[in-house]
């Protein structure tokens, strides 16, 4: 960076939304899972997001069908895939606003992050 760059709230507040979303990712993939127990999760994940620091709005959906195709027969449950996510976050630090989101690309066959919208 050079010597005159500003660093801006807009790259700020991209940058908290990043990590969120990162963290989200990689906090919750691997939890142990099932269609009784997924609005739960779904739950936990919103509430353990949404007290960090420049968090307006998070919502977080997961996948019931792929859940469902994934459950072991035996015990009855499945992991917590990025695939399974799709997750809305709008994150503001002060004049900043950004939505972002995490949602399965199935031409990529990659759970993307992206910015949906900068204010």
């Amino acid at each position: 960076m050079q010597e005159n760059e500003v660093i801006t709230d807009r790259d700020n507040v991209l940058f908290e939304a990043g990590i969120k979303l990162g963290a989200l990712y990689h906090q919750f993939t691997g939890s142990p899972v099932n269609l009784e127990t997924v609005e739960s999760l779904e739950k936990g994940i919103q509430e353990s997001i949404s007290v960090q620091p420049c968090v307006e709005k998070i919502s977080v959906s997961i996948n019931r069908d792929m859940i469902r195709s994934k459950l072991n027969g035996k015990y009855g449950y499945c992991e917590l895939e990025g695939r399974m996510l799709d997750v809305k976050i709008t994150a503001v630090f002060k004049g900043a606003k950004v939505d972002v989101s995490l949602a399965f690309d199935t031409e990529l066959d990659y759970p993307l992050m992206k910015i949906e919208k900068i204010y």
